[in-house]
């Protein structure tokens, strides 16, 4: 009986040690002071938008880290507010903009609303439930009514994607090379994004329709290399100079930045990007 119920402790531990693993103390304390932030700055009564943009202006400085959402064996709610990569970085001023618009300001809060944003109808259900392709969050995102695509109101063009890079390439993600028999099911998400058309603009005509790009939209550099969407993602921020910049987690080595130069400016630097998707915020229902 004895080593019965030791042997439960020790289960009781492993189950602790394992869920401490999906965020830390550190996060916990981060998610309180986004949200005093939000109180202190009576950030509630703003749009959205504005928002947004308070609150990834508040991660400013925060280190790029790589893969901060590939762990453990099974899909689960990963945290990481010390360290983020493009997405989770724009994933996290959403999610707490949201948070802060419904006055729903608690960790749990936090935690709930970022299962909603991240994953396949807001469920968490195994790997390929987590809306990998960023054209599958636009489009996911914007039948739960959190964001809407007004790339074609500001001027933008049709476009359609051709992605096949997971289902192809599937030793490049642990859990495609741990469980092949989520690469079917990745297939015929890649096959329901090609079928679907999408707006975008050009990056040639950016600079153009910058007047109709708000601060806080959050923006989706799309992509030229085969089988992938996108190439990157970010907030838009209006600066004093009266232009869009562009905030974003760049790369490993680097923190959490706004582009010194605007964005129709920041896009011609890199051949592969061959324009923007512009998504908007819907204000939460009270």
């Amino acid at each position: 009986m004895k080593n019965f119920i030791l042997s439960f402790i020790a289960v009781l531990f492993l189950i602790n040690v394992s869920y401490s693993q999906i965020f830390s103390d550190k996060d916990e304390e981060i998610c309180k002071e986004k949200f005093k932030l939000a109180v202190d700055k009576n950030l509630e009564n703003q749009p959205i938008g504005d928002v947004i943009a308070a609150i990834g202006k508040s991660f400013l400085g925060t280190d790029y880290v790589a893969h901060t959402l590939e762990k453990g064996k099974s899909e689960t709610l990963v945290i990481n507010l010390t360290g983020l990569d493009c997405t989770t970085f724009l994933e996290n001023a959403l999610t707490f903009a949201r948070c802060i618009k419904e006055n729903k300001i608690s960790f749990k809060d936090y935690e709930k609303e970022l299962t909603k944003i991240r994953y396949r109808n807001g469920k968490i259900d195994q790997y390929p439930s987590r809306l990998h392709y960023f054209s599958d969050w636009i489009y996911n995102n914007e039948k739960k009514g959190i964001v809407k695509n007004v790339s074609k109101e500001i001027g933008g063009e049709p476009l359609k994607f051709n992605v096949d890079f997971m289902s192809t390439h599937p030793d490049s993600y642990v859990q495609l090379k741990n469980d092949p028999k989520f690469i079917p099911i990745i297939r015929e998400q890649e096959e329901a994004i090609n079928s679907r058309e999408y707006y975008y603009i050009p990056k040639e005509k950016v600079a153009q329709v910058e007047k109709g790009i708000h601060n806080g939209d959050l923006i989706a550099i799309t992509s030229n290399v085969k089988g992938l969407d996108i190439n990157h993602v970010g907030i838009a921020v209006k600066m004093e100079d009266g232009r869009i910049h562009f905030m974003h987690a760049p790369n490993v080595g680097y923190k959490v930045q706004i582009t010194e130069i605007p964005l129709a400016d920041y896009l011609k630097k890199v051949k592969t990007d061959t324009g923007i998707i512009v998504l908007r915020a819907i204000e939460p229902k009270s």
